[in-house]
């Protein structure tokens, strides 16, 4: 028998209308959706002729498609204890997130061979309480990967223009041009022109960028979060961001997406080029949206990561660029990266606080929709759902190839949904927090709006807020691929 959700407050997400209707969905056995119900009439009516195996009330809590970030540092296997595919997928659960996609870059081994991915999904079996995709690494020396890992269902292929920070760097390098071009001609070559090419967007200047002048490189220096902002300029984003524009307009049939976007800089090479027709698409990140460099404190390495957090004043053009009609960012992503407090340099000691040996990273999975409705609720162009569904939901599902089957409520697509109260006010304590280091967040003791009651992904509970989690049935995705005739796998 069919499972019946109900709620005053629906949100499709499928274009049909802006508002959200009193109404209920009917799951089948399977998990996916076979009905929508748009009026209590309807639902009335179905329920006096038809037998469900449970009903669902939620009441005026807000249902709407289950979310999906497509940037997430999953650390298993080699580095469980800085994050693992359990701690992982239930703190995405707990923030309403029913799938994510993992970065190819800080597990050992690094996702830059069918190999690798193999091991991936042998370990994340039974272990995922949400939907899990893969990106396939771009590394210098694994051409001969690219295709291969395309035709085992990894989502797109990564690279980074810079090198990783210690330990990562040494096990995923940074490529330059000449080895991209060669990249993409391989995939040229072999008729692959469906992957899409992920950047992390920063090139190192000719000359390292040292500490202040004014500061002597000292101890004390390198725990003032000044004196490493300014050691990632805004000119290694327009760098990169000049070099992967001249690539998306020399292959105009190839789709590329430039991850965590820092620097407002950019954005008017992104838009430009995005005008020109190339197909070139972009995120940023919570961080970015609503903390600043002017509120890190000394020794405060919970907020390092790469591109770096930056001043206040960059922040606006990053809304109007995510909130106008024609913007050039597509889409928000948490870049989500745990570490253990050791490597995060907040254990106790003379190291405590170093900016410039912290690895970076911010762990906010599970708080990424209260961050951005928080933030986005105090613009002067106010956030609205429509724009979180877009940003948060339905573009992700367009960059991963997801949007046949998730991204909205419709008939035939998967039962997953964030169900939320975006007028719920918390204080973030980092103790109900999922992730495996629960404790380096930026965001301890914020007062945030916007909390997550529940998660259903293809119709089964997978998070409840007052109960804690269901069975970890999450499923891999696997991306169908014209050197491998299938339909979309669901492992």
């Amino acid at each position: 028998m069919d499972l019946l959700f109900l709620s005053r407050r629906i949100f499709l997400g499928d274009g049909s209308q802006e508002t959200t209707l009193h109404g209920g969905i009917v799951v089948d056995t399977e998990g996916i959706i076979r009905r929508v119900l748009r009026t209590p009439q309807e639902v009335n009516t179905y329920l006096y002729n038809t037998e469900s195996e449970a009903v669902y009330d939620f009441g005026d809590l807000l249902l709407m498609p289950g979310l999906i970030d497509a940037n997430v540092h999953i650390n298993e296997p080699g580095r469980k204890d800085w994050e693992g595919f359990a701690t992982s997928t239930k703190a995405a659960a707990a923030g309403g997130f029913t799938t994510i996609i993992d970065r190819p870059t800080n597990a050992t081994p690094t996702t830059v061979s069918v190999q690798a991915l193999k091991a991936k999904t042998s370990i994340a079996r039974g272990k995922i309480y949400v939907d899990v995709g893969f990106w396939g690494g771009l590394v210098p020396g694994n051409k001969d990967q690219l295709v291969p890992l395309l035709a085992a269902g990894v989502m797109g292929l990564q690279c980074t223009l810079c090198d990783s920070a210690p330990p990562v760097g040494a096990e995923f390098a940074a490529v330059n041009e000449a080895q991209l071009q060669e990249a993409l001609k391989h995939l040229e070559d072999a008729a692959e022109t469906e992957a899409v090419i992920a950047f992390h967007a920063e090139l190192p200047p000719k000359e390292p960028v040292k500490l202040k002048e004014i500061e002597s490189e000292s101890e004390s220096s390198t725990k003032t979060y000044a004196s490493f902002l300014h050691t990632r300029p805004a000119a290694m984003e327009l760098s990169a961001m000049q070099l992967i524009c001249e690539l998306a307009a020399s292959h105009p049939q190839r789709r590329f997406h430039v991850m965590n976007l820092s620097s407002a800089e950019t954005l008017p090479l992104l838009q430009d080029c995005q005008q020109q027709g190339a197909q070139l698409s972009a995120e940023t990140c919570p961080h970015y949206l609503s903390l600043c460099a002017e509120q890190v404190p000394d020794c405060g390495t919970e907020f390092k990561t790469w591109p770096p957090i930056r001043e206040r004043s960059n922040q606006a053009a990053l809304w109007q660029a995510l909130l106008c009609p024609k913007g050039s960012l597509q889409q928000i992503a948490s870049d989500h990266s745990a570490a253990t407090p050791g490597a995060r340099c907040q254990t106790y000691g003379r190291g405590r606080g170093n900016f410039s040996n912290a690895f970076p990273g911010i762990s906010s999975l599970q708080l990424s929709l209260p961050i951005v409705w928080t933030r986005g609720m105090q613009l002067e162009r106010k956030l609205s759902l429509s724009d979180v569904h877009r940003l948060m939901c339905w573009q992700p599902a367009q960059l991963c190839g997801l949007s046949g089957f998730k991204g909205r409520i419709a008939e035939g697509y998967d039962a997953d949904f964030c169900i939320w109260d975006p007028s719920e006010e918390f204080t973030v304590s980092v103790d109900e927090l999922h992730a495996a280091n629960k404790s380096a967040t930026p965001y301890a003791a914020q007062r945030l709006c916007g909390v997550v009651h529940a998660t259903v992904v293809r119709g089964l509970h997978v998070y409840q807020q007052f109960e804690g989690f269901g069975q970890p049935l999450g499923k891999i995705l696997l991306r169908k691929s014209s050197h491998k005739v299938v339909k979309f796998v669901r492992l």
